[in-house]
């Protein structure tokens, strides 16, 4: 038996695909925004997009300068996620409040976070998509993992370290389990 979901919550069917945190870097520091909807959009060039409300800071920031770091935390970031979600950096430097290390990023400002398992350095593409759907649409320029977690082309999630936060909505978090090759 199939049960009716409510609209407003539709979105849970199909948002449990990886929490990243998106670093950007305006008017002289460092910021740091949660995020859970976001995908891959093509292959050669890569390009990226993640959604991030109008009203949150960091869209500012990413709209002004064109540019951020696609963070991939593991696991054990989870509370540090969340934190990172629950407080505008506006006023505050999020690196510094909740521990995490900035580093300098290759071909863009904004700095990858160290303690995340891998990276996708960003270049927005259009910013009317931005102004009109909170869209970020970017090329990804160059993109980086921990060499002990990424394998046969793939990111290792199924090891401890690597497993990567899937929001489910509300409070709920899904980390990834057995990994399985189809041939």
């Amino acid at each position: 038996m199939k049960i009716k979901v409510p609209l407003k919550k539709a979105n849970r069917l199909v948002n449990h695909g990886p929490v990243i945190l998106v670093s950007s870097f305006y008017k002289g520091r460092p910021n740091i925004c949660t995020v859970a909807w976001n995908m891959p959009v093509d292959f050669d060039p890569p390009k990226v997009a993640c959604v991030i409300g109008d009203d949150n800071y960091s869209f500012e920031c990413i709209k002004n300068t064109g540019e951020f770091v696609i963070n991939i935390p593991g696991k054990s970031l989870l509370k540090k996620v969340i934190q990172c979600g629950s407080v505008s950096g506006k006023n505050i430097d999020k690196f510094k409040e909740f521990g995490l290390t900035p580093i300098a990023a290759s071909k863009v400002k904004p700095p990858l976070i160290k303690e995340c398992v891998a990276h996708l350095e960003c270049k927005l593409l259009r910013k009317d998509l931005a102004v009109e759907y909170n869209i970020f649409l970017a090329e990804i320029l160059c993109a980086w993992a921990e060499k002990s977690f990424f394998k046969n082309n793939r990111l290792l999630v199924e090891k401890s370290g690597a497993k990567t936060i899937h929001h489910l909505g509300a409070r709920f978090f899904a980390f990834p389990g057995n990994v399985i090759e189809v041939k």
